[in-house]
């Protein structure tokens, strides 16, 4: 997976648990794609200082990953459904009504 979005979808997933101060500074990196030197501008701390930040939140995210296993279990039941989609156009190209399923599906996919 793309380490930008990999970075995204970990933070989107466990950035709530982290300090105030942590998601400002990742949020400035991942969401708002500002430079290292930027952010130290911005939170009166050296660039240095907003390297090591970054590394720390990367490996605290990944072990909540590595610990939980959400952002992976999320993709994989991203995977499923779309194989599930395409098992159902599959099956509709036979005249079968799927409709049913397919709503259900689609409902499944708005809640994860």
């Amino acid at each position: 997976m793309d380490r930008i979005v990999e970075r995204s979808l970990l933070f989107d997933i466990y950035g709530n648990l982290l300090t105030e101060h942590q998601r400002k500074i990742y949020s400035d990196v991942v969401d708002n794609d500002y430079s290292l030197s930027e952010i130290g501008e911005e939170m009166g701390i050296s660039r240095q200082g907003v390297h090591d930040a970054v590394k720390r939140i990367d490996k605290i995210l990944n072990d909540y990953e590595d610990r939980l296993h959400f952002a992976s279990n999320y993709l994989k039941n991203l995977e499923t459904i779309d194989r599930i989609r395409y098992e159902l156009d599959e099956i509709s190209k036979n005249g079968t009504d799927v409709s049913i399923i397919a709503g259900l599906l689609n409902d499944l996919s708005e809640d994860i």
